[in-house]
């Protein structure tokens, strides 16, 4: 499972987690907008930043890191100082790196100690967030990336429970499910589609109102836009139109069109 692309999906889908995650009011994600951004003299892309809509709040720089890597720090810090030298931006900046526990983070620390000891910089360990009954959805949800295989799938079931129980707008809910789906899918890549349903018990609930209004409300275009999300995620463009129902050629199209983009 290409981890980041679930976890910046998630902040684009759900920027109150982030704010979650670190111990800041999730209501703080309506003044925020999710995205990339590009250093173009430098051709250089940040896939996660937080930009404020004013410059008296800091930008928020985040990395996700799953795999060992000794130079993430150099890196890290190397990308935040080139795009505040580019940009005219004035706010104050602050860095989040998101492990899925301390055995990861390997990275050469000597020359950045002094800013990985400051208020600049939280490393966030996803298995030492504290489980509690007054937990949220969203951060259990983001512990369920890490969850092992033989609990993931009842996890998965208790978390759609409790999204059923704790947020009431049916839009909202319908696509926090659906992003729990999207964990179990990429955690179980050889499993069909109808038996993680089954493994949820999402059955009976994609024949309510709700998710058949969602199914019908641009259905060709969202599964569309779908399409350079899942291919980021590894998945085939066969296996993406057997999912999504679409035509190969188009999910080929959609494709194609992403790598010509890209090579630009």
């Amino acid at each position: 499972m290409k981890t980041d692309s679930i976890f910046y999906r998630l902040f684009q889908s759900f920027p109150g987690i982030f704010f979650e995650l670190i111990d800041q009011s999730p209501t703080i994600a309506n003044i925020y907008q999710f995205s990339s951004v590009e250093v173009k003299q430098l051709a250089f892309r940040i896939d996660g930043v937080f930009l404020p809509n004013n410059n008296t709040l800091p930008i928020y720089f985040v990395e996700v890191q799953f795999q060992p890597d000794k130079k993430i720090y150099s890196r890290f810090f190397t990308e935040i100082f080139l795009y505040l030298d580019k940009t005219e931006l004035l706010n104050n900046w602050q860095g989040v790196i998101v492990y899925p526990s301390k055995s990861i983070d390997i990275g050469e620390t000597e020359r950045y100690i002094e800013l990985l000891t400051s208020q600049r910089v939280k490393r966030v360990y996803l298995d030492e967030l504290d489980s509690t009954d007054e937990q949220s959805i969203g951060i259990e949800t983001v512990k369920l990336v890490i969850e092992p295989e033989t609990t993931a799938g009842m996890k998965a079931r208790e978390l759609i429970v409790l999204a059923r129980q704790q947020i009431k707008d049916e839009i909202t809910q319908r696509d926090i499910i659906q992003l729990i789906e999207t964990i179990i899918i990429y955690k179980f890549p050889k499993v069909s589609r109808k038996e993680i349903e089954q493994m949820l018990g999402l059955s009976d609930l994609k024949q309510t109102k709700v998710y058949q209004e969602g199914k019908q409300e641009g259905k060709q275009e969202g599964k569309l836009e779908t399409v350079p999300f899942m291919l980021s995620l590894g998945a085939t463009v066969e296996q993406i139109a057997e999912q999504l129902g679409l035509d190969i050629e188009q999910v080929r199209q959609v494709a194609q069109s992403q790598q010509s983009q890209q090579q630009k």
